[in-house]
Formats: C-alpha cells, sequence, structure tokens
C-alpha cells in the first residue's frame, strides 16, 4: 500500500504524477529539480546552480584555449525550450555573445561581433548556444560562420552530460533540504497535487497544474546587462 508519492523532477514528471494521483487516489507533492530552472512558481529548481557552476568552470578553460590560439568556440549548454543557464553562465563568463531560444535579437548581435572582429583583428572569442536555439544548436552555426568567415577559426564544444553531474554546490545541498522537509510536512498536512518551491527565499506550494502549463519567463534585463558587457 502507497501512502503518499514525493516526485523530484520537472514538468515531465508532474505531469505524469497529477494523472496518476486523479486516477489512483494518492496524494503526490511534487520537488522542482532540473538544470533549467524553468519551473513557473518557483525562482529555484534542484541542480540548477550546480549545472551552472560547472558550465562556467569549463568555458573558463575553453578561453584560454581561445585566447592563446587565436580561435572562436560555440560552446552548446543545455536548454533545449529554456535558455537561463545559457543567458546565466554567459554573463558570468563573460561570453561575447549568448544565444538562446526566447531571443532572436542575439543573432544580429553575432554578425556583428563577427564582422567588428575580423575588421579589427580579433580572432578569438566565446559564443554560448542554447542547444535549443532556433538556427539549429552550436554545430550548424558555426558551419555558417565557417562559410561566411573562412579565415577565422571556428571551433565547438558541446559540454553535453558533464552538466548534469558534479559535487552539489552548497546552496543546492541547504535548498534542496528545506525543499525535503517542506514537501514531508505538506503531505503530513494533507497537502496533495503541489510542488514545493521557492520564491524570494521563502518556501511556497504551486498547484500542479499550474506548475506545468504556465512558463516562466526570462528577464530580458539580464539580455540587457549581457549587451553592456560588450558595447
Amino acid at each position: 500500500e502507497i501512502d503518499a508519492v514525493v516526485v523530484i523532477g520537472g514538468d515531465g514528471s508532474f505531469t505524469g504524477a497529477l494523472v496518476m494521483s486523479q486516477e489512483f487516489n494518492i496524494p503526490f507533492v511534487g520537488i522542482p529539480a532540473t538544470i533549467d530552472n524553468d519551473m513557473f512558481g518557483t525562482d529555484y529548481t534542484i541542480g540548477y546552480e550546480t549545472a551552472l557552476n560547472s558550465v562556467v568552470e569549463a568555458v573558463d578553460k575553453i578561453r584560454d584555449t581561445a585566447r592563446s590560439h587565436g580561435r572562436i568556440f560555440f560552446v552548446e549548454v543545455m536548454g533545449r525550450e529554456a535558455g537561463l543557464l545559457a543567458l546565466y553562465s554567459g554573463i558570468a563568463c563573460g561570453a561575447e555573445v549568448i544565444l538562446i531560444p526566447e531571443s532572436t535579437e542575439q543573432h544580429e548581435e553575432l554578425n556583428a561581433f563577427l564582422n567588428k572582429g575580423y575588421k579589427n583583428k580579433e580572432t578569438s572569442g566565446i559564443i554560448i548556444v542554447a542547444e535549443g536555439d532556433e538556427c539549429g544548436g552550436a554545430i550548424k552555426i558555426a558551419e555558417r560562420v565557417r562559410k561566411e568567415h573562412p579565415d577565422l577559426d571556428v571551433r565547438v564544444s558541446i559540454l553535453g552530460h558533464i552538466q548534469r553531474g558534479g559535487s552539489p554546490t552548497a546552496n543546492d545541498r541547504v535548498n534542496a533540504t528545506r525543499i525535503g522537509v517542506a514537501a514531508v510536512e505538506a503531505l503530513l498536512d494533507d497537502q496533495k497535487s503541489i510542488m514545493i518551491g521557492i520564491t524570494n527565499d521563502n518556501i511556497v506550494q504551486v498547484p500542479f497544474n499550474k506548475a506545468v502549463k504556465l512558463n516562466h519567463s526570462i528577464d530580458t534585463k539580464l539580455l540587457e546587462i549581457q549587451r553592456l558587457m560588450n558595447y
């Protein structure tokens, strides 16, 4: 006999939990865990900060090679439908351009950067690409750039699943514990079909149907910050 279920995951896991809770009349409570950090109703999802730090560490090392060998690297990070990981890692690493699914304006900035760099003989740079970018990801974009700028040494680095592993950050560990305790307390309080989140550093409860159906919008001010950094 199952008294209750705590589901750890993203919108797919919570959608399944919502269906099962209705079908079997079992209370489900969700804990948001996705490196995309794209769940509606919470500022934080478990694993995002650890993944972000992994990306930053990797890109810092790639930049050393980019500078020493005069190369432009297109670094692809995870984020098929959400570009928050790409956006934050790009700002943290000082990327010259960041390409994310939520915005198409950055492709114009990429062209401007390449044309400016070509004229000024600047031959190194980091372009962060979310895998869900509408132009097809880092490989396809790099192929186009090679054709248009054959004199540039263009390389691609797909970080892949190293973003999903590693030792959790202290903040991830603390917040995961807070959310876990809140999930158990919610079940003891006869709550069901809710996700436990953190908003403004406070524990919140979000109904599954809102968490899975509504979108977590990206802060467009961060895009402007990235533009100002490379002005």
